[in-house]
């Protein structure tokens, strides 16, 4: 055995590894080498197998008999399991009563937070600010790592250009570049940097997903066909995975759907020629919930066929559908599946809990006196309280209504106003909900004695009762009241008559957005509307506090709501930060990361579009025998990249380092950007370059660089950006990873419709 261990050790040193790097890969695969000698097929088939267990529950089935299962090595692993006391129980029995001892690995979704939350995804990109992001991941491993959980099935790095697809909550946005940049924050923030990953106790595996494209759902319909060339997949939606598998992520999932027509859970080219082959990544792939007994729905074989092409295919573990569990020895005695395949499945898993430490301490998550100090602790909510404040966009404030003064009467009025449970927003199944502060409360404790405070419900959240409990079905309900519409508005109205100004709280509630919450309607519901309208018919001055987890079509109170903050759903703490921003405590500096259509009939619409070879004219709306609609035209409500600050930003002409760069080469960048206004603001200057002429239609602007800079009033700064040949790269018609000799633009700017250029050549 020593003869085997310096003869691996030598082969890594070899490759190029350090001494410690190379002895510790050497030790590790020594130790599963013998480990998986011991092993019966029965107990490896048992590895890769997936149940849940526990209360929470994100699918459609739940895993029964599962303490008998692990005591015969049957499981290896449980998710959604809330709880070290709990989870201590049954690592026991995997540890003490099994064969041979193999700890369990525990995973949950947390998805932006574990008992603190933050933002949801979409919300915290908003924010531009990778510290801030990787931060927020980092507090949730802390939390989790200390109540017993290992592996968290994120960062959802799909890419979203559909607002009608519930899930764009889950994501970061429309654009691959910033997507890139978010998804190895979040790695870094679960797992710690390269080469300094799982070195402490509060660091767990990042689990990248859906892999692959699910972002690209048609109709914006969850878990539907996507079909797309590989040009596309490449150069915009693959972007974020690889930039996650590139900062060592340790697992990836697969999506529901299809890719080139063939189910991601089955898919060789996918999971292995890509992920493994030509991108180099060795982490193991776990399916998504009941993701290989659902081919058989997608017409590619029966319970035992999907099993094995799933295995076949490169999936390591199988989350709740047990195909991989029941199916795999039959398919090694009928010579389906080689041995080798399973032993290769078997060993990712095993690395990935001795990777975790779980081999040297199977209880090593299990740390109730330090989770009493660290969950929900007031550090970690001061924590969440600054990085909500800063995620909240401020799309529209005419006359300067916003910052209200701290003085007169507010109304607080909407179905939104009152309710906690919905702040921390969907998939947040560890969260505080009945501890969470309502939005009244928040303003109410911020305003201070000086301000009056008056709240009305308003209305229902929905007139469709039907579509109120669809979308509420999480349990998170708003408390449908007895009193009719007109009861209700009438409540309103005489409030609001009474108040200064009127603070509206609407939009969707918490679960109206994320999974299996598509809407082919993305206007505020109808009977919250109604309720706006009145409150507007007052004549007194309205800051609209939208709640929302998508883009929502809001043309029409972006023409007559004189202030509209979009606060998403903030978490925890959002009662608090909105308050901040409402009251000028906090600038705020969101910027929106997806496009704001005018109505649902422009979806897909987003910046990085293709200008087609009969562009309307800029600024134009129809044209006859051109690519614009009869009814409206082609402009966004709001771009990407928009929001507003309290403080104005100017900026100076973009300068370039050279007027050319060589592949081997770089140019610099630079812009001056000014506060000309009378407070501090925090602006996010945002990079685009244009391909002008390529092989192929290239988009008619790629963000390829932001930087978020506090500039206090007066004060100006030089903003510089690199710019490599990897800016201006892209994959062409062969597949060839290429960048083109020829003329590119540069703008540099606030939003994405920024003018401000220059060009240079490359040569």
């Amino acid at each position: 055995m020593k003869k085997t261990f310096s003869l691996m050790l030598l082969a890594l040193l070899a490759l190029g590894c350090s001494d410690k790097a190379a002895y510790k890969l050497a030790k590790m695969d020594h130790f599963i080498e013998g480990l998986m000698k011991k092993m019966t097929l029965e107990e490896k088939v048992g590895q890769l197998n997936l149940p849940v267990a526990g209360d929470i529950v994100t699918g459609e089935g739940k895993s029964v008999g599962v303490e008998d299962r692990i005591a015969k090595g049957e499981v290896g692993g449980l998710f959604n399991v809330k709880g070290a006391a709990a989870i201590r129980r049954y690592q026991e029995i995997a540890v003490e009563q099994s064969r041979l001892g193999i700890p369990l690995i525990f995973g949950m979704d947390v998805i932006h937070g574990y008992e603190t939350t933050f933002p949801i995804p979409l919300g915290l990109s908003c924010t531009w600010d990778m510290e801030a992001v990787e931060e927020s991941a980092h507090i949730a491993a802390v939390e989790a790592s200390a109540d017993g959980i290992a592996w968290t099935f994120s960062p959802m790095v799909d890419l979203g250009r559909d607002p009608r697809w519930g899930r764009v909550s889950e994501g970061s946005g429309e654009d691959p570049y910033l997507n890139a940049r978010i998804a190895e924050a979040m790695v870094y923030g679960y797992q710690g940097r390269p080469g300094e990953q799982f070195t402490s106790n509060d660091e767990i595996m990042a689990c990248v997903k859906h892999f692959a494209l699910y972002g690209g759902a048609e109709a914006g319909r969850d878990y539907n066909t996507v079909d797309m060339s590989h040009q596309r997949m490449f150069n915009e939606y693959m972007t974020g995975y690889k930039a996650a598998a590139d900062a060592g992520a340790g697992s990836f999932m697969a999506s529901f759907n299809v890719v080139d027509d063939v189910p991601a859970s089955v898919n060789k080219w996918l999971l292995t020629d890509v992920l493994r082959e030509q991108w180099g990544w060795d982490g193991f792939v776990v399916s998504d919930y009941t993701g290989i007994s659902e081919c058989i729905m997608h017409g590619v074989g029966d319970y035992h066929e999907v099993g094995v092409r799933s295995l076949n295919a490169g999936m390591d573990m199988d989350m709740v559908a047990e195909a991989l569990f029941t199916q795999t020895i039959p398919g090694i005695k009928n010579g389906e599946v080689s041995r080798k395949t399973l032993d290769r499945a078997v060993r990712r898993v095993l690395e990935a809990k001795y990777k975790l430490g779980l081999f040297d301490d199977p209880y090593k998550f299990c740390r109730e006196q330090e989770a009493a100090r660290v969950l929900y602790s007031d550090e970690n909510r001061a924590i969440a309280r600054r990085i909500s404040g800063e995620s909240y966009v401020l799309l529209r404030n005419e006359g300067g209504l916003l910052p209200l003064q701290r003085k007169g009467t507010i109304a607080v009025v909407g179905p939104l106003a009152n309710t906690g449970t919905n702040m921390p927003g969907t998939w947040s199944v560890a969260a505080q909900h009945a501890r969470t502060t309502t939005l009244l409360r928040g303003i109410t404790e911020i305003a201070g004695q000086n301000v009056k405070v008056l709240y009305a419900k308003g209305s229902n959240l929905c007139s469709d009762y039907q579509l109120e409990m669809n979308s509420t079905m999480f349990g998170r309900e708003l408390g449908r009241d007895s009193r009719t519409d007109k009861q209700l508005l009438d409540e309103a109205l005489a409030v609001a008559r009474k108040a200064d100004v009127i603070i509206a709280a609407l939009g969707e509630s918490s679960e109206m957005s994320g999974e299996a919450s598509s809407r082919t309607s993305l206007d505020i519901p109808d009977v919250q509307k109604d309720l706006l309208k009145a409150l507007l018919k007052t004549g007194k001055p309205v800051v609209l506090v939208l709640f929302n987890g998508r883009p929502l079509t809001i043309q029409w109170e972006s023409e007559n709501v004189p202030a509209i903050l979009d606060a998403w759903f903030g978490g925890t703490e959002a009662a608090y930060s909105i308050a901040d921003v409402l009251f000028g405590d906090v600038n705020p500096s969101g910027k929106l990361t997806m496009t704001f259509p005018k109505n649902v009939g422009q979806v897909p619409i987003y910046y990085a579009h293709k200008n087609t070879g009969r562009p309307l004219d800029e600024g134009g709306w129809f044209m006859k025998f051109r690519s614009n609609y009869l009814d409206v035209d082609n402009d966004p409500v709001y771009p990407f990249g928009y929001g507003l600050s309290y403080t104005t930003f100017e900026y100076g002409p973009v300068s370039l380092s050279a007027p050319s760069m060589k592949e081997d080469g770089k140019i610099v960048a630079s812009v001056e950007v000014k506060n000309t206004g009378s407070v501090a603001g925090k602006e996010i200057v945002q990079m685009y370059i244009r391909d002008v002429v390529a092989s192929s239609s290239r988009p008619v602007r790629e963000l390829k660089g932001f930087e978020k800079v506090l500039l206090q009033p007066g004060e100006s700064k030089t903003v510089s950006f690199e710019i490599g040949v990897d800016a201006l790269s892209f994959w062409n018609q062969e597949m060839k990873y290429v960048a083109e000799p020829g003329e590119f633009k540069v703008y540099i700017g606030g939003d994405s419709r920024t003018v401000n250029e220059a060009s240079f050549e490359l040569l």
